[in-house]
């Protein structure tokens, strides 16, 4: 059994388990007969046998492909995401009326469902990035939506995002600002609150916020010098480095002034 959080979990609390059985050995397995119970279930679901589990009515629907292939293996996630070291967990769908998305670390056991994006590996410096303004006001305008909420999506958001260069200096100051905020999060008298808490903008304590904000100051200055007035020029910022990125014939001293993400 191993915890496992989607967005909801994560934003929220509350907590839910999942059986990952990959490395489980077959002799073990066969002595818990509560777990041989829910793998026939497993796989009665994915081969589309409604009824076997207890419903009243066949399903209607017709198992895709990708179910009736794992039918045979029910131990199997269709999408296996087990992270083996801490990872920065970004929710996939967090509400419009927030200023920031609310992320951070994770670590094993936990299993992330496939409403949270992970980032293995990550330090304090990506953190600090994804956490910004600057990252948040491109994400306002290229990511998707569920409703009105802000949908983050891997493809369009974070690919796509012309990151910063920085000196060992800057980037020692982006990283002591980014521990700044978390150590906001983690004061005493938030220690009963969710994220959800934290970041609902009519909750967000005043300490929370000013380590944002001076986070958000610090890497606006990484961009350029002079100070942006809006979330547009932001946008519009982020664009032009865009272009250099995928722009060829640009030279390359100008194309040094971005760099790529590192992988999700």
């Amino acid at each position: 059994m191993r915890p496992y959080v989607g967005a909801q979990e994560y934003l929220n609390g509350g907590e839910r388990w999942i059986l990952a059985l990959q490395d489980a050995a077959p002799a073990d397995i066969r002595q818990l007969p509560i777990v041989r119970q829910r793998l026939r279930q497993v796989t009665a679901y994915r081969r589309g046998e409604i009824a076997a589990l207890g419903k009243a009515e066949e399903s209607k629907k017709t198992p895709g492909l990708s179910s009736l292939a794992l039918a045979d293996t029910p131990s199997a996630f269709h999408v296996t995401v087990i992270p083996t070291q801490p990872f920065l967990a970004i929710p996939e769908v967090s509400s419009e009326r927030r200023d920031y998305i609310p992320i951070g670390w994770l670590e094993p056991p936990t299993v992330p469902s496939n409403l949270v994006r992970i980032l293995p590996g990550a330090t304090l410096w990506h953190f600090a990035i994804l956490t910004s303004h600057m990252h948040m006001a491109w994400m306002r305008q290229i990511g998707g939506r569920l409703e009105s909420r802000y949908r983050y999506s891997i493809g369009l958001v974070y690919n796509n995002f012309p990151w910063p260069e920085a000196s060992v200096a800057q980037r020692a100051k982006i990283e002591t600002l980014a521990q700044a905020v978390l150590d906001a999060r983690a004061l005493p008298r938030n220690a009963t609150s969710t994220l959800a808490d934290l970041y609902d903008p009519d909750t967000m304590p005043a300490s929370l916020r000013k380590a944002h904000h001076d986070l958000d100051l610090a890497i606006d200055r990484l961009y350029r010098k002079a100070a942006f007035g809006s979330d547009r020029e932001r946008v519009e910022y982020l664009f032009t480095l865009y272009q250099r990125l995928i722009d060829p014939l640009h030279s390359a001293k100008n194309r040094r002034a971005i760099r790529q993400p590192p992988s999700p």
